[in-house]
């Protein structure tokens, strides 16, 4: 059974994914950063100064300490059922960007790739009939 494991982990597809998994997480981590710190920053000062992290809405009891606070991580820290709308749009503008630096890498990566030429398609059954039908006749005459 260890061969087995050794032989799957051994795989070059099973590491490339371990590499892309890391990879990924490192750029997440940096999109993420882009994202609240660069990004909705601006989109914040354009709207007037707003921080989306701020906007929810209280669903549940809030404890005395808390009463009043706009603090969403306190609030969500101390258990106090929240719907995080502006936490919603800032992951939502994270996962546009992400996706649309993928499509960047995935539209360069196949202009730099070179095309596959295509194998020609294989005549249908009827025109390779007609054709040996037309090689017939064309040996009749000529014998």
């Amino acid at each position: 059974m260890f061969k087995e494991f050794k032989a799957f982990i051994m795989r070059g597809n099973v590491l490339d994914l371990a590499v892309a998994v890391i990879i990924g997480a490192a750029f997440g981590k940096i999109i993420t950063s882009l994202t609240e710190d660069v990004i909705m920053p601006v989109i914040g000062k354009l709207f007037g100064g707003l921080d989306f992290s701020s906007y929810f809405i209280v669903l549940g009891k809030v404890p005395e300490k808390l009463q009043g606070s706009t603090d969403y991580a306190a609030l969500k820290k101390a258990g106090v059922p929240l719907l995080g709308y502006g936490e919603f749009i800032t992951q939502a503008v994270n996962f546009l960007i992400i996706a649309f630096i993928i499509f960047l890498v995935i539209r360069a990566v196949n202009r730099v790739m070179p095309k596959a030429e295509a194998a020609p398609a294989a005549d249908p059954a009827d025109v390779v009939l007609l054709r040996e039908i037309r090689d017939e006749l064309r040996s009749r005459r000529g014998a």
